[in-house]
């Protein structure tokens, strides 16, 4: 190991808050899946970066 650890990516840091809020598997999948399409149809721009649009 070179002792560099990655921050957990957004679909790691999603399944850890859901599973500690005992959200079902199904739930999860659906956030995710929603997730996935709003990161799209904003143009696959990182979630921390903001925008004109939402300010």
């Amino acid at each position: 190991m070179d002792g560099h650890t990655r921050p957990p990516r957004l679909r790691e840091q999603l399944r850890g808050v859901m599973r500690t809020q005992r959200y079902s598997l199904r739930t999860e999948k659906t956030y995710w899946y929603w997730i996935r399409y709003f990161i799209r149809f904003h143009g696959m721009r990182h979630p921390p970066t903001p925008s004109r649009i939402f300010l």
